[in-house]
């Protein structure tokens, strides 16, 4: 496995990453992607694919290092995504280990992420991951 961090304009961005992240995030479109990337990137906002040996893109991240005062640093996870066909082999494992590596570097105290509460299957691999659940995330969707 080959973890690779993707910088905007990087055409592996479209043509690996984001059909793999499209299983996670349907509402994204090749431009709407752009646009967030491109204005996520001034925020902090990175891409890491994963690659099999053979070069197909199995796993995509998005993640950013934020400081505030709840967590003083922490690596926050966008998206963590691993491709169907990829699933319970280790991918997601491996795409946690590589930023729990950017985050230990950049002097975080969590590496952190939100998960909407009907991804079960995801919430076991977190636990198995050894992520614990410390907060609610709430959200009013302003029209």
């Amino acid at each position: 496995m080959k973890i690779i961090d993707l910088e905007p304009g990087d055409p592996r961005l479209v043509n690996d990453l984001l059909p793999v992240l499209i299983e996670l995030r349907p509402h994204l479109t090749e431009d709407l992607f752009r646009e967030v990337y491109e204005k996520g990137y001034g925020q902090g906002l990175r891409f890491s694919a994963a690659y099999t040996a053979e070069g197909t893109c199995v796993g995509a991240a998005g993640w950013r290092i934020i400081d505030n005062t709840s967590q003083i640093r922490k690596l926050y996870v966008d998206d963590l995504v691993t491709a169907a066909h990829a699933r319970s082999t280790g991918v997601g494992h491996h795409l946690l280990t590589y930023l729990e590596g950017i985050a230990r570097e950049a002097g975080c105290r969590h590496l952190n992420l939100d998960s909407g509460t009907h991804r079960t299957d995801a919430h076991r691999f977190y636990f198995r991951e050894r992520l614990a659940v410390f907060a609610f995330n709430f959200d009013k969707p302003l029209s």
